[in-house]
C-alpha cells in the first residue's frame, strides 16, 4: 500500500555532485522518520542522512558539510543533494520511511524503496 519512488542516481566524476528524490506513494497517517541508507559492495546498510521525528537530521559523519537533505511534509517528499562526491560514495541509495499507515490495522512498520545505483569514478 506504502511504496517509495526514487529517481536521480547515476554515474558522476570525483568532485561532481547528485540530487536524489524519494517520494511516498500510499496512505499515510503519521512519519516518524525518512531518509536515505546506502550499501556499498561487500559492507553492510548504513545511514546516509534521515529526518528523524522530532525534524532532527541525521547525517553519517562521512557525508556530514557535504550532503544536504531537505523535505516536503506536504508532499511526503525527501530529496539528498549530494556534492563533493568521492570514489567512496559508491553504493546503491534507499529511500527510507518509518510509518503509521492510515486506515486498516496495520501498526508501525519500516518501508524501503528499491534502490538507485550512485557511481563516483576516480
Amino acid at each position: 500500500q506504502v511504496q517509495l519512488m526514487e529517481s536521480g542516481g547515476g554515474l558522476v566524476q570525483v568532485g561532481e555532485s547528485l540530487r536524489l528524490s524519494c517520494a511516498a506513494s500510499g496512505s499515510i497517517f503519521s512519519i516518524f522518520a525518512m531518509g536515505w541508507y546506502r550499501q556499498a559492495p561487500g559492507k553492510q546498510r548504513e545511514l546516509v542522512a534521515v529526518f528523524g521525528s522530532g525534524g532532527r537530521i541525521n547525517y553519517a559523519d562521512s557525508v556530514k558539510g557535504r550532503f544536504i537533505l531537505s523535505r516536503d511534509n506536504t508532499k511526503n517528499t525527501v530529496d539528498l543533494q549530494m556534492n563533493s562526491l568521492k570514489p567512496e560514495d559508491t553504493a546503491v541509495y534507499y529511500c527510507y520511511l518509518d510509518l503509521i499507515p492510515r486506515g486498516g490495522g496495520r501498526g508501525r512498520y519500516d518501508a524501503w524503496g528499491q534502490g538507485t545505483q550512485v557511481t563516483v569514478s576516480s
